[in-house]
């Protein structure tokens, strides 16, 4: 996720300016802030309406203001700018730049700029392979300003060739390799269950598992962390939930399994860490049950989340936890088979409820087995991610 990062998107004056507009779309998504810079001919193409729309920010149309003004404007941006995106970029960009030309608002930015300028070239299949126009991309490409490719295929102007205005998927994998190195999950959805879940017996007391939620919660940081985009549905906890997922509060078994069967589907990978009862009070009573000697309590069990998924799982990846007392690893690999598992998380008991650290094997299909030391939970969760990545 991009929360929280200045993007800018220069627009230049090609028919790809329309295409900008759904990548400005999908950064806004990703929750950047994004302010828009357009030359005079872009705006031939689209209004400046249009991105004010999409980004909630004023558009950038002129250098022409007090002195004042043009300090602030063009300065303060260049500043505060964690990458700048220039899509389309004509040839008549490109070769001022190369020649460092600034004679309107967004070749000043970026001779002023010191954060990483994304270059995406759209034009004429014929200008692109022109030799000066290759030549003036080799320039800035040496002055470590960066480059997606155009594609090929059918051009505005009825040719066919390399030329047009690259991916808008394309440009966004770009642009968070750039701020986000180490994102190896960019572009995958990861659904992760954390915490336990209550169940009521009366109006102020319910059973429940023993949780704190603080494996799921590293889970679901690290995920996103590395560009993952995170899907977290949690039992109750005292836990800040990491501001970069979607977070989903349940209170029971039932509210968990509806949530989560109603998001697998979107999941690329489910990381089931929640310690989710086995059982339910039949009755629930109204109000406060009155102090007695002794009390009966009749139970009947919850749904197995982690067998349905693995039922349901369709190209997906699944990975659940066992906590064992005895015969750990015997029991952890017949779970992983039986709930038709990708990994599997194995611990005893009294390595980690509400502990800070964990010590854990994981095990996955033909043997495969590591076994970890004692680690802080968010390395434990590294570790995870880690073997999660190699079975993609």
């Amino acid at each position: 996720m991009l929360k929280g990062k200045e993007i800018v998107v220069g627009i230049t004056g090609g028919i790809a300016a329309y295409k900008t507009a759904s990548v400005v779309s999908r950064l806004k998504k990703e929750q950047a802030n994004v302010t828009v810079v357009m030359t005079k001919m872009a705006q031939e193409f689209i209004t400046p309406l249009t991105f004010q729309s999409l980004t909630a920010n004023q558009v950038i149309t002129d250098l022409v203001m007090t002195p004042k003004q043009w300090e602030i404007e063009h300065i303060a941006l260049a500043k505060k700018a964690d990458v700048i995106l220039i899509a389309p970029a004509t040839a008549n960009f490109i070769d001022k730049c190369a020649a460092g030309i600034a004679d309107d608002f967004l070749t000043t930015l970026i001779l002023a700029a010191k954060a990483p300028i994304l270059i995406c070239p759209a034009m004429n299949k014929n200008m692109y392979e022109n030799p000066l126009v290759q030549e003036n991309i080799r320039k800035l490409i040496k002055r470590k300003m960066l480059l997606v490719e155009p594609e090929t295929g059918r051009l505005a102007c009825g040719d066919k060739g390399a030329g047009r205005l690259a991916s808008a998927e394309k440009i966004l994998a770009k642009i968070n390799s750039i701020l986000m190195p180490d994102a190896d999950f960019q572009g995958k959805t990861i659904l992760i269950t954390a915490g336990p879940t209550q169940e009521p017996i009366d109006a102020i007391r319910y059973i429940t598992n023993r949780s704190s939620g603080k494996m799921g919660y590293a889970l679901a940081r690290e995920a996103a962390s590395r560009g993952a985009e995170v899907i977290l549905v949690t039992g109750p906890t005292h836990l800040v939930p990491p501001k970069e997922a979607t977070v989903i509060q349940v209170q029971t078994a039932l509210d968990m399994y509806e949530k989560v069967m109603g998001q697998c589907q979107e999941a690329d990978i489910i990381i089931a860490a929640s310690a989710v009862g086995d059982f339910r009070p039949v009755k629930v009573t109204q109000g406060k049950i009155k102090k007695k000697e002794s009390l009966n309590l009749s139970l009947v069990g919850n749904p197995d989340i982690l067998l349905e998924l693995g039922k349901r799982k369709k190209g997906q990846l699944l990975v659940g936890f066992a906590v064992e007392s005895d015969n750990l690893l015997v029991k952890a690999r017949k779970k992983l088979k039986a709930k038709n598992l990708d990994l599997i998380v194995a611990n005893k008991v009294e390595n980690g409820f509400a502990k800070d650290t964990n010590k854990v094997t994981l095990l996955w299909a033909l043997a495969g087995q590591k076994v970890l030391p004692v680690l802080p939970k968010e390395k434990v969760a590294k570790e995870i991610l880690d073997k999660i990545r190699t079975l993609c």
